[in-house]
Formats: structure tokens, C-alpha cells, sequence
């Protein structure tokens, strides 16, 4: 059952749901269960992958240098036959239970660090509405070795702020589901936050209830929001 850190209810309204992606809506293999692990695992890069995550994760003001190191193992491998490999995406189970109930009262959107092959596809297969999201440059197939940085891993909540003006929406109308440290910001600037199995306890202090039964999300946002 889902724990509430609030012992009120809350009263606002909501209009929109946002979902990290990444160790939220799907579980990829890897130490974050993240997009970029699963494509470069595909790509059969793990060790130079791997090495990769090592060095720059410590280090928070290089995270668009790991993005393109990353963009560079990648350069000349089909695109294609690698997409293939990590889509359809391994949901969260309870994922396609819990979104269909949600699109019937808000807007749904995606915002991760992760990357929009990914969230695009999502959005197309469940029924959601946006997304922002990094890229990769594919040309005549192949990767080209370049990236499309749109998301900072770790000032997601500029990034927040950004995507709720482009929809469109005040982040206080808005509830935000994530399971990482670099979650945090946001749900501290959101109308209502979740910690979807949350990954470091810092997350339950933050959020306004956690849950490790992602099939119990749209029951939280109705009970706190009523």
C-alpha cells in the first residue's frame, strides 16, 4: 500500500501528471535502469559504457561531456537494428493499468534526462500527451556520433519549469512522479509529488506520499487531491 508523509489532504487542483521515465515508467537492465544503459548495452558497448558512467556520475557539471562520450561510442552503428533491440520498452509493471485510468482526468506528460526514442515511444503506445527528452542524431541510419541536449540529469526542475510553460501549465497544477535524487528539485516545486519506489530515502522526505505499487498512483493523487 502507498505511505502518505502528509497526514492531510490536500486541497488543489491538478491537471497534468508528469512522469520521470527512467526506474519510473520502465526498468531497463543497468545500474539506473536507464535509456542510455539499455541503448549502449545494445549497441554491445557495456564496458566502454560502463567506464563511461563511472567517470562522469561523480561529476555533476559534465553531464552534457557524457552525454556526447556516450554520442561517440555510438557514431556509424544502425540506429535501426539498436532500437530494435531496447523497444517495446520493459514498462514498470502496473504502468499501462495506471495510465489509462490517469488519461481519462489529466494531461500526461514525460520529462527525463533519458532519451525521446524512448518516451516518444510511450507516448504513442499509452496515450500520453508530451514529452521533453535528450536525442541522438541519427543520419541515413546510423548514428552520427552527435547528441540533441535538451534535459540537464541534474536541474530537472528548470527544465520543469520549462516544459509546464511550454504546455501550457503552472508546475503548482501539476503532480510529479519520480523514483531518483535528481527528482528532488522538481518535486519540491511541483503542485503535488510521488516517489515511485523510491531509490534513496531523501525522496520520501521530499514527496507528498511514496509507493512501491505503481498501480496505486492514480489512487494517491485522488485521495490527497479530493
Amino acid at each position: 500500500m502507498a505511505e502518505q508523509e502528509c497526514g492531510t489532504l490536500m486541497s488543489m487542483t491538478i491537471k497534468a501528471v508528469i512522469f520521470d521515465m527512467d526506474g519510473t515508467l520502465v526498468q531497463y537492465d543497468g545500474p539506473f535502469q536507464s535509456s542510455w544503459d539499455a541503448i549502449g548495452y545494445a549497441a554491445g558497448l557495456k564496458e566502454q559504457w560502463d567506464r563511461l558512467m563511472e567517470h562522469y556520475f561523480p561529476q555533476r557539471g559534465l553531464y552534457w561531456e557524457w552525454m556526447d562520450a556516450n554520442a561517440q561510442l555510438l557514431r556509424g552503428l544502425s540506429a535501426e537494428k539498436i532500437y530494435r533491440a531496447i523497444l517495446p520498452p520493459p514498462y514498470t509493471p502496473g504502468v499501462r493499468e495506471a495510465i489509462a485510468q490517469l488519461r481519462k482526468r489529466y494531461k500526461l506528460g514525460i520529462l527525463t534526462s533519458g532519451l525521446d526514442c524512448i518516451a516518444r515511444y510511450i507516448c504513442d503506445d499509452l496515450g500520453m500527451d508530451f514529452y521533453l527528452a535528450n536525442g541522438l542524431v541519427v543520419r541515413d541510419g546510423v548514428f552520427t556520433g552527435k547528441c540533441e541536449k535538451r534535459v540537464y540529469l541534474w536541474t530537472k526542475d528548470r527544465h520543469f519549469v520549462e516544459l509546464c510553460a511550454r504546455e501550457g501549465l503552472d508546475p503548482t497544477e501539476v503532480c510529479f512522479v519520480g523514483d531518483h535524487l535528481n527528482d528532488i528539485p522538481v518535486m519540491k516545486i511541483a503542485g503535488l509529488a510521488i516517489a515511485f519506489a523510491p531509490k534513496d530515502p531523501q525522496l520520501i522526505v521530499a514527496a507528498h506520499a511514496y509507493t512501491q505499487d505503481f498501480r496505486e498512483i492514480p489512487t494517491i493523487i485522488e485521495q490527497l487531491t479530493r
